[in-house]
C-alpha cells in the first residue's frame, strides 16, 4: 500500500516537473517570439534590401594627379553606392604594375563587375583574362582596353570627336580659310596624348582630319616638323614633358619668331605650355592660341585670364552615369544602352560602346556651360 502511494506521489511529481519545464521553455521562447514579430528598424531593413539587391564592383582608376580622374572616381562610387552596390575604388598613380595588382585583388575579393580606366591596357591583358575566366564582366572606362576579348562594353566620350572639336576651334578662331586666301600663315606645334592610350590616337586623327590640309598648303607651319602621332605623343600625358618640349621649341625653333598656336590634347599640357611661354617672356600681346581638354578648374581659370584659349568640356558626371547604367545592366543580366557598335575595334573584337558628346568651351561660353551646368561655381572660379 505504501509502495502504491509512493508511486502515485512520484508520478505526480514527474508530471509537475515536466509541466514546469515546459512552462520555462514557453517563458524563454515568448520574448523571442515577440522580438521577431516586432517591426524592424527601417534603416536596418533598407540596408538588408541594399545588400541583397547590390553586389561588389571594382573600379580601377589610373591616377589622382589629374582632377578629372578624381571626379570620375568619386562620381561613379557615389552613384553605384546609391544603387546599393559595394564599391572598391582604387587609384594606381600611373604605376602599371600597381594597377595589375589592384585588379587581381578585386577579382580575389569577389568583385562581380570591373570598371577599368587603364594606364597601359597592353599590360592588363592577362589579368583581364583572369576576370573573364572567373565570369566577371569588364567595362572599359574612357580608355579602350586593347587586345582582349574580355571587355564587355566601353563608356567614353567621342575621342575622335574631341580632336575634331579642337581642330575646328583652331580653324575658326584663326580663320584659316581667310588666311589661305590671303596667302598668310600661322606657326603651330602639337602636344598629343600618351602612346599607350588609344584615345590619344583617335584624338590626333580628329585634329589632323581638320588641320592637315592647312599644313599641306602652308597655311599652318610647324617649324619642328613634328606632326605625326609618333612624333607628338607624350607618354603618360606628362605635363612636365610638355613643358620641356615647349621650352626647347621656344629657345630653338622660335627664338626669332612667335609661336602662334600650341595645339595640346590635355589641360595638363596647356599648363606646361603656359609655364614655358611665361619663362620665354610671352605676354598678352603675343600670347598664342592654346588648346586643351577636360575643362579642369585650373584650365577654366586660365581661360578666364587669357593664358589658355579653350578646352573640351566633358561632363564626367554624365560619363559616370552612363557607366553606372552599364554596370547595373550587366549585374542584372540585361543589355545596356549602346550608341556605337562599329568604331571601337581593340584589335581583337569590336567593343559595344556608349559615347558622350564633347563640347568646346572658351571665354565666350564658359559661364553658360560651366557655371550654368553647375560644373563649377562662380566662387570656385574666383568670380
Amino acid at each position: 500500500m505504501k509502495r502504491k502511494v509512493l508511486s502515485a506521489i512520484l508520478a505526480v511529481a514527474m508530471v509537475a516537473t515536466m509541466m514546469v519545464g515546459c512552462g520555462a521553455k514557453e517563458e524563454t521562447a515568448a520574448p523571442a517570439e515577440t522580438k521577431t514579430e516586432a517591426p524592424a528598424d527601417k534603416a536596418t531593413e533598407e540596408a538588408a534590401k541594399t545588400t541583397e539587391a547590390g553586389g561588389k564592383v571594382g573600379v580601377a582608376m589610373p591616377t589622382q594627379s589629374s582632377e578629372r580622374w578624381i571626379n570620375d572616381g568619386a562620381n561613379m562610387k557615389a552613384q553605384l553606392e546609391a544603387l546599393g552596390y559595394e564599391v572598391d575604388l582604387q587609384y594606381a598613380e600611373d604605376d602599371v604594375q600597381m594597377q595589375v595588382s589592384q585588379i587581381e585583388n578585386m577579382i580575389a575579393a569577389g568583385a562581380q563587375c570591373l570598371v577599368i580606366a587603364s594606364i597601359d591596357s597592353s599590360a592588363l591583358v592577362n589579368v583581364e583574362a583572369q576576370a573573364k575566366a572567373a565570369g566577371i564582366p569588364i567595362i572599359a572606362y574612357d580608355r579602350l582596353l586593347m587586345d582582349t576579348d574580355a571587355v564587355s562594353y566601353y563608356a567614353s566620350f567621342d575621342n575622335e570627336g574631341v580632336g575634331t572639336a579642337i581642330g575646328e576651334y583652331v580653324k575658326t578662331a584663326k580663320d584659316l580659310e581667310a588666311a589661305r586666301a590671303a596667302g598668310e600663315s600661322y606657326t603651330i606645334e602639337f602636344f598629343m596624348g600618351s602612346p599607350d592610350d588609344n584615345n590619344a590616337v583617335l584624338l590626333h586623327r580628329g585634329v589632323m582630319g581638320v588641320l592637315q590640309e592647312y599644313l599641306d598648303d602652308g597655311t599652318l607651319v610647324c617649324k619642328t616638323g613634328r606632326t605625326s602621332f609618333e612624333d607628338t605623343c607624350i607618354l603618360r600625358w606628362s605635363q612636365e614633358t610638355a613643358q620641356q618640349w615647349c621650352e626647347n621649341y621656344l629657345t630653338g625653333f622660335y627664338a626669332d619668331e612667335d609661336l602662334d598656336i600650341a595645339c595640346t590634347a590635355f589641360d595638363g599640357f596647356a599648363y606646361g605650355v603656359k609655364a614655358a611661354l611665361q619663362g620665354a617672356g610671352y605676354t598678352a600681346e603675343n600670347w598664342p592660341l592654346v588648346t586643351g581638354q577636360d575643362a579642369e578648374l585650373m584650365a577654366c581659370k586660365n581661360i578666364l585670364d587669357g593664358t589658355q584659349t579653350m578646352s573640351i568640356y566633358k561632363d564626367t558626371r554624365l560619363l559616370a552615369e552612363k557607366c553606372v547604367t552599364m554596370v547595373e545592366a550587366v549585374m542584372k543580366g540585361t543589355e545596356p544602352e549602346i550608341n556605337d557598335t562599329e568604331t571601337y575595334n581593340n584589335n581583337t573584337i569590336v567593343v559595344p560602346s556608349y559615347l558622350c558628346t564633347p563640347v568646346a568651351v572658351d571665354k565666350a561660353n564658359l559661364e553658360e556651360l560651366i557655371i550654368g551646368g553647375n560644373y563649377y561655381t562662380k566662387e570656385q572660379l574666383g568670380l
